[in-house]
């Protein structure tokens, strides 16, 4: 019986750890369904540096809840001795937390660029976004696309001159 709970608590902070790290993305390349055939607002630019940054992982509590609640039955299992049982379920549930905290923000971390742009205006302007399927380098001419306060930057389309 306490080996079928300890299989059951493994796979279960498995599942859960999997289902944090894909909670969130930040990419350019996904469109929530709220801003689905909204009306945005474009901008002309050109890029005028690239650099790599990291978006830090989020920290709900989440992640640290759910390893608490994994660790502690997980700890708690371990014995039949109740004193030592409540013990290893306040030790597992510590440590599950950590864990799982842990889990949480290095599995919502994403890599992604720091975009400084030249509007067409003159102004100059900076936007990290997540890196998605374009790479965009000094020179590109660019579109910023703003949809309920959120701008992403995709590369401008290849305009044939008329004849």
């Amino acid at each position: 019986m306490k080996q079928m709970m300890s299989v059951a608590a493994k796979a279960l902070s498995v599942v859960s750890l999997c289902a944090l790290a894909a909670c969130s993305t930040t990419s350019p390349d996904v469109i929530k369904p709220g801003d689905a055939q909204r009306l945005s607002q474009v901008a002309d630019g050109v890029v005028l540096n690239v650099r790599p940054v990291v978006v830090e992982g989020s920290q709900s509590g989440i992640g640290g809840g759910t390893g608490a609640v994994i660790g502690g039955i997980a700890g708690a299992g371990g014995t039949s001795n109740p004193r030592g049982s409540a013990m290893a379920g306040v030790a597992g549930a510590v440590v599950g937390a950590v864990v799982g905290n842990a889990v949480e923000r290095f599995g919502t971390r994403e890599d992604a660029v720091e975009i400084l742009l030249q509007l067409s205006t003159g102004e100059r302007r900076a936007i990290v976004q997540a890196e998605g399927n374009e790479t965009f380098k000094p020179g590109d001419a660019v579109i910023l696309v703003t949809t309920g306060g959120k701008t992403r930057v995709m590369l401008a389309p290849k305009v044939k001159a008329p004849r």
